[in-house]
């Protein structure tokens, strides 16, 4: 009896002919169709191929890998990469008539006809290789716990919707592309999908490297790859090991091999080497950078127009993602901070690195590692970005507000060496002295901004500056306005770093506001730019799985007179020479920056800029800077009574810059049109401006959050 006529009677006994149900066997040299009813047949269906999920490599600015995300891992490879022993197991054990026959395999399904008939239900499945794959593409394109049912549902409609597809697929692919297609789309256990990634999890080695038992050992596995999972258990290992020899015993039979290398590859062990899988930023030797790329994505709406389409975009889209990281401007980085800040200290340092007039980020750095574990004090979030790129609350910016203030007065055409007296207290004149951006009156007469060593007298833009005298900037803040300096942050980029509306109240200049280090250096790359903010951006380039590039530039616009920013430029180098840093001193270049101290040294700050790059240093006390302030303090091995902008992220930010612009040409500032602003600093007349004499000395209350940098 012929295989159609068997199986028609096979048919028939279990009640398919009633339902006219028909059954194709393509093969050999023609076609023959099995039909209960002329009115019904079998025809092709077109099988929606959507692509396959691929993970996304995120490589820094020359090319070296730093993380690597994916919802499936999975690398595709051609067929031509795969070893051709690979090739012979898998057809051997899951379809070894594979370039005989058709859509459908009539013997096979025969047999598990039969099987199924004495069973009472789908007990064998029967399914040829091309089968096999239409079932992995439907059950990868269900968004649905509904389609996903269907897709695994055991059910003879389930496999004629199946063997319609198949027809399709044959009519459409060579053997070869179909056998590709399904290896790239095979789930082999272990997180691996697809041949290359189930070689390098299973053994560290690429498809192409296989070997017999290595090869068998793979082809075992796609029967049911849960149940052989070897990065379950023992149990699942034996399995696993069974099914292997299961494998080249068919091969043997099928004198694919000989007996003997059947025996020698029986006789090695499972050889299972649970090789890592590659991570995400968990597993990145850049973690809160990789975390930023991350967030820009899943956040950005140039990446999808939905949260969810921007996900998949990420984790299956297969991308290769160029960033604007420099792995030597990191590595300063992380030298510098590992210089002065313990990882088990409780304070936390952190650094960001831009670049002036393009906005990229070069390093995110800190001094903790990322992750999980409180008991070795890592971070489980971005302490050196802000919310949106997976931060937290951030740190009081503190004095490196103050440079916001003297960029105001600088564009409302005071000169470098206009001043006025002040004393070692100050209380705003009446209510109505500030007015936020509502125009609403937040001035406090009953509240003293003072200074922490007193500071008073007579100073100006850049004394004033220099000193980082608190009662002289809320006083040159009064004169030119709150709401005027909250413009000038704004246009420079600054915002909270939870995403909140900044506070706008008198102390603004004193650095109230929670920052991160991105958002601050970037505020100062601006100046570093001569007045050309750049939206910070740490993605260059994406290439898709087919190999189109988008390349992604620099968002700029001119937010200052240039020659405002040299102006302030030049009164901020002095803070090297003759301010608060001049313990530390410069970098051997030109370089302008400004230190930042909270209220009773709560958290610290130092922030700097050349023309070439810019950087911004925090550290403060992740528990709660207020309650765990940076007094009597052991960090870095030292021990500080106080820490202040100067003591720590001055000098990592000095060390980092020396480091990070080794070998790079020293660019000079523009100089200052003093026809515009006077002289350069202490060496011009001071002139004195009209003044609101509302020194006070007396009642003086520490304000909480006031900066106290000196």
């Amino acid at each position: 009896m012929s295989s159609v006529a068997r199986l028609t009677a096979a048919a028939a006994a279990a009640g398919v002919l009633a339902a006219a149900v028909a059954l194709p066997a393509v093969g050999g040299t023609g076609a023959i169709f099995v039909s209960a009813s002329e009115e019904l047949g079998i025809k092709p269906e077109e099988l929606k191929e959507p692509p396959l999920a691929e993970k996304t490599t995120v490589v820094d600015a020359r090319g070296n890998v730093i993380a690597q995300f994916w919802e499936q891992y999975r690398e595709s490879v051609t067929l031509d990469q795969v070893a051709p022993i690979m090739k012979t197991a898998i057809i051997s054990i899951e379809d070894f008539r594979f370039y005989e026959h058709g859509a459908i395999d009539i013997e096979g399904t025969l047999r598990a006809l039969a099987k199924n008939l004495s069973s009472g239900g789908i007990a064998q499945g029967g399914s040829s290789i091309t089968q096999q794959y239409v079932k992995q593409v439907l059950l990868n394109s269900a968004t649905t716990e509904k389609e996903r049912n269907a897709a695994l549902e055991a059910s003879y409609a389930r496999k004629l919707k199946e063997l319609r597809y198949a027809m399709a697929v044959e009519e459409k692919y060579t053997k070869d592309e179909i056998l590709e297609k399904y290896l790239n789309i095979a789930y082999f256990g272990a997180h691996a999908n697809g041949i290359e990634a189930a070689a390098k999890r299973f053994f560290g080695v690429h498809a192409s490297e296989l070997n017999l038992a290595q090869a068998a050992t793979l082809a075992g596995a796609v029967q049911d790859p849960n149940a052989t999972d070897p990065n379950l258990g023992r149990a699942q290992r034996k399995r696993l090991l069974a099914r292997r020899n299961v494998v080249l015993d068919r091969m043997a039979e099928l004198k694919k091999i000989t007996p003997e290398e059947a025996a020698a590859a029986k006789a090695k062990p499972l050889g299972y080497k649970g090789t890592p899988l590659p991570g995400g930023c968990t597993a990145s030797k850049y973690p809160y950078f990789c975390m930023y790329v991350r967030n820009e994505v899943l956040s950005n709406p140039a990446f999808g127009k939905t949260a969810r389409a921007r996900a998949q975009f990420l984790n299956r889209g297969g991308l290769t993602i160029q960033t604007t990281l420099d792995p030597k401007m990191q590595a300063a980085a992380e030298r510098a901070i590992k210089k002065h800040v313990f990882a088990s200290d409780d304070p936390v340092a952190a650094e960001a690195l831009i670049q002036p007039g393009t906005g990229q980020i070069k390093a995110m750095a800190a001094s903790r590692k990322y992750g999980n574990n409180k008991r070795k004090k890592e971070m489980s979030y971005n302490v050196v970005a802000d919310a949106q790129h997976g931060g937290g609350t951030g740190f009081q910016a503190g004095s490196t507000f103050k440079t916001f203030t003297l960029v105001t007065a600088l564009k409302q055409g005071w000169k470098i060496n206009d001043g006025f007296s002040v004393g070692s207290g100050y209380r705003a004149p009446y209510y109505s002295s500030f007015k936020n951006c509502k125009k609403e009156n937040i001035g406090d007469p009953t509240h003293t901004v003072t200074n922490d060593e007193g500071g008073g007298g007579f100073k100006t833009l850049a004394t004033g500056t220099w000193q980082s005298v608190n009662t002289f900037f809320v006083m040159l803040e009064q004169k030119v306005g709150l709401c005027e300096t909250i413009k000038t942050a704004k246009s420079l980029g600054i915002h909270r770093s939870d995403g909140l509306p900044l506070t706008e109240y008198e102390t603004f200049t004193l650095g109230t506001n929670e920052m991160d280090p991105v958002t601050v250096a970037n505020a100062y790359a601006s100046l570093g730019a001569r007045g050309k903010y750049c939206k910070p951006m740490a993605i260059t380039k994406i290439t898709d799985r087919n190999g189109k590039v988008t390349t992604y530039r620099p968002q700029c616009k001119q937010v200052l007179d240039p020659e405002v920013a040299d102006a302030a430029a030049n009164i901020l180098s002095g803070v090297f020479t003759k301010g608060t840093m001049r313990g530390v001193g410069g970098i051997g270049r030109p370089a302008a920056g400004k230190t930042g101290t909270t209220d009773n040294q709560a958290t610290a700050w130092f922030a700097g800029f050349t023309p070439d790059l810019a950087g911004a240093v925090s550290i403060g006390d992740p528990r709660g800077a207020q309650d765990h302030k940076l007094n009597n303090i052991t960090i870095g091995g030292r021990y500080y009574p106080s820490v202040f902008g100067s003591s720590i992220p001055g000098p990592i930010w000095k060390d980092t810059m020396m480091a990070a612009l080794k070998g790079v040409p020293p660019t000079d500032f523009h100089p200052v049109n003093t026809a515009r602003f006077g002289g350069c600093g202490s060496g011009c007349a001071p002139r004195k401006t009209s003044s609101d004499d509302a020194t006070n000395d007396d009642g003086v209350d520490r304000l909480e959050e006031a900066d106290t940098d000196f």
